[in-house]
């Protein structure tokens, strides 16, 4: 499938050359130096964090103004030292520059006198380092060593506090998922190789097709998978709560979005195999139900934020599976933006206990409630989507996705209306519904005509199997609605409080996982 932006242009702007490498370099630099005071070595990190967001700024700029680059510094034969500067990846860039900032300034005051402030620093550097090579990777190899060495940092992050054994097993249990995740990648890059000869994107992506496509899209999406936390591979990721906040925000709100990114990256790849994209759009699809109904039984705000985090995926991978990349890509930003504030200030977030499920506080809905709520929200979403030229009939797939927005406008909605009852209120949540959808449906045309150069059109004739499991996932989220909008009735008869305990310890799945695990690691 030929990619626009192939046409690489050669920079006139800023020679990446000369500095990119060096970048990464002295920020490990800086840190290491450092390493005997703490307080030091966290503002060595800030330094580097605040290097990257600059240099992310400038090479959006770039990219605005000359267009999309490659550099190749070193070359071994076909392994490539070279990096890809396109609409795509100057987003991410400047995404992952801002929230390391974010990350790395919190992280000197909240670390002060502790004393692993200086290892925290050196890991979070080298952590930030390998996402950004991740993100400008111009070639699989490069990509995938990236992979590993975020990875591998993180882990070490993660075992920053050795003394606590939940820290530790959930770091083992993670450090044993993510082992297959970089197995799976590892048999792609030698399949792309096999099929192809070569490892760089803009040769790969002007002829996708080749040998193996099948077995590479499944790999890459099984990869994809387990580095984002999917069902049934998802219970490391709630039960990392013991690390220090600012590794919580920024696996949550970064690092737990690479899976989404490497379908993205190489969606002219993984689109070869409409199989395994399907497949990648039903089980994000239940991971998003089942982690929604988990964290609505938590009244931990971490474990409510972890149990979300999950659910987000799920649902990025859903739009992955079903061909919004532009729409996927949104969302990591806006996910993102927000679970990194949400962790950073989750001491203070005493409202997100109102998710817990408990019988204390609003009523049940009415059903005609919900019924208006959802009637409100679906002329809403259709008055505005035929407003903006939205084609509901261009891919089943699309409006499966606008299905479920409209449902969660309709929560929005019949949450306000049933906290308070007032007519005022509901003029004014309607008013926030119309605004909300009116802005979702903004970006997504903007992201759209932004990364249109960077990423394929994917819109494949659907059968009736398929549409008949589209119907069947809208259903499926159209019953979690109604599960929560009567949740505090039912919460009190003895099937649901049963179901509650089960659903508060994750089904038990993380138990399952936590005994495979020391039977592995003894």
């Amino acid at each position: 499938m030929p990619m626009n932006h192939l046409l690489l242009s050669t920079p006139t702007l800023l020679d990446a050359s000369n500095w990119i490498a060096p970048l990464l370099l002295v920020g490990l630099i800086i840190v290491s130096m450092l390493l005997r005071d703490g307080k030091r070595s966290a503002e060595g990190a800030e330094w580097f964090a605040r290097m990257v967001f600059v240099a992310s700024l400038l090479l959006a700029v770039a990219v605005i103004l000359a267009g999309p680059m490659r550099f190749e510094l070193v070359a071994w034969g076909p392994a490539k030292l070279a990096f890809l500067i396109d609409p795509l990846s100057s987003l991410m860039l400047v995404l992952v520059g801002f929230l390391g900032l974010v990350v790395t300034r919190y992280a000197i005051n909240y670390l002060d006198g502790d004393p692993v402030q200086a290892t925290f620093s050196c890991w979070m550097v080298a952590t930030l380092a390998s996402v950004v090579v991740l993100i400008i990777s111009s070639n699989l190899l490069l990509f995938t060593a990236a992979w590993v060495a975020t990875s591998l940092s993180l882990h070490q992050l993660l075992t920053l506090y050795r003394d606590r054994p939940a820290a530790m097993v959930a770091a083992r249990k993670k450090f044993i998922i993510s082992r297959l995740a970089d197995a799976c990648m590892i048999a792609a890059l030698v399949l792309v190789w096999r099929g192809h000869g070569t490892w760089e994107f803009h040769e790969l992506f002007s002829k996708p097709e080749g040998q193996h496509a099948g077995a590479v899209a499944g790999l890459l999406v099984a990869a994809a998978m387990l580095k984002s936390a999917q069902f049934p591979f998802h219970s490391w990721l709630p039960d990392t709560l013991e690390t220090p906040t600012p590794v919580s925000a920024l696996m949550h709100a970064g690092i737990i979005n690479a899976g989404g990114f490497l379908i993205v990256r190489l969606s002219p790849l993984v689109t070869q195999a409409p199989a395994a994209l399907n497949t990648l759009a039903w089980l994000g699809a239940f991971t998003a139900l089942f982690a929604s109904v988990v964290m609505m039984t938590q009244t931990s705000i971490k474990k409510s934020l972890a149990w979300s985090t999950v659910a987000q995926m799920g649902f990025m991978m859903l739009q992955c599976g079903l061909g919004a990349f532009a729409l996927a890509v949104l969302h990591i930003v806006a996910h993102s933006l927000y679970k990194a504030h949400a962790f950073l200030s989750s001491g203070s977030v005493v409202n997100l206990t109102k998710s817990a499920w408990t019988p204390v506080g609003r009523p049940a809905a009415h059903p005609l409630v919900v019924l208006g709520s959802l009637a409100a929200s679906i002329a809403v979403g259709s008055g505005i989507s035929a407003a903006l030229g939205v084609s509901l009939e261009s891919d089943p797939g699309q409006l499966l996705l606008i299905a479920v927005f409209i449902m969660a406008m309709a929560y929005l909605l019949w949450t306000l209306w049933s906290s308070t009852m007032r007519q005022k209120l509901l003029l004014r949540g309607i008013g926030t519904v119309t605004a909300a959808t009116l802005a979702c449906f903004t970006l997504h045309a903007g992201f759209e005509h932004l990364l249109a150069a960077s990423l394929p059109t994917y819109a494949p004739p659907r059968s009736v199997v398929e549409h008949g499991v589209m119907v069947f996932v809208a259903l499926l989220f159209l019953s979690v609605l109604i599960f929560q909008s009567q949740l505090p009735s039912w919460s009190s008869r003895p099937v649901f409080a049963r179901l509650y305990v089960h659903a508060s310890n994750g089904f038990y799945l993380g138990t399952l996982f936590n005994r495979i695990t020391a039977k592995l690691i003894s």
